[in-house]
């Protein structure tokens, strides 16, 4: 579905800048129809970066690479990004990415399941992005903002799911209901969590932006 009017999309696309690395790991990750951000995102990303002064930046769900070359390329000299990907190829093929960009050493990508590999990086992080799995979204919250520093930022990618989030309003429904119903919970959860002050963002498929607040 659709989230914002397509020919505001189109005109806002004008504005994105992009590189012809960047093009053709998108172009990359359509042909393999992986789920990756768009420019937009990537952008969005890459203010967030430079507003918070970011200098370690813990990522889940690599994929080919995309949105953490978004990432890495915002941070200065010394930052450093950790993105966990489950997939040993996806992995393979993001680390190529990484270096034909000469960002080997500010990229770690560690192979493992989120759930597991959560437990063995150590923060603070100043910026977490989550865009692996979604049942995995509300599970991994708790975790995620221990490893988060007071002012740090969470970001969540895919919380309008299509708008399959909202009852009745994709009929029929064409993602699993599974997925619908653990987004929809981790949103609840995310809106009532006092230690963060949570933003959602209809921005591609929708990005809830969580600021953990300096007293939790």
């Amino acid at each position: 579905m659709q989230i914002v009017n397509a020919d505001i999309e189109r005109y806002l696309a004008s504005f994105y800048r992009s590189d012809p690395q960047l093009t053709q790991v998108a172009a990359e990750g359509e042909a393999l129809q992986l789920p990756i951000v768009n420019p937009a995102v990537g952008q969005f990303l890459e203010s967030l970066v430079i507003a918070t002064g970011t200098r370690r930046v813990l990522e889940i769900g690599t994929a080919n690479g995309y949105s953490a070359l978004w990432l890495a390329r915002s941070l200065p000299a010394d930052g450093r990004i950790f993105t966990i990907e489950i997939d040993p190829e996806r992995a393979r093929v993001a680390r190529g990415h990484f270096a034909r960009a000469g960002l080997s050493e500010r990229v770690s990508v560690v192979v493992g399941d989120a759930a597991r590999m959560v437990h063995k990086v150590a923060g603070p992080f100043d910026l977490i992005f989550n865009d692996g799995d979604k049942q995995q979204y509300e599970p991994l919250l708790d975790r995620l903002v221990t490893l988060l520093r007071p002012g740090g930022v969470l970001v969540t990618d895919n919380v309008l799911w299509d708008g399959e989030v909202v009852p009745g309003l994709v009929t029929p429904p064409r993602k699993d209901p599974a997925d619908t119903a653990a987004i929809a919970a981790y949103n609840h959860r995310l809106a009532a969590d006092d230690r963060l002050a949570t933003s959602f963002v209809p921005l591609r498929d929708g990005l809830a932006v969580s600021v953990r607040r300096r007293r939790a």
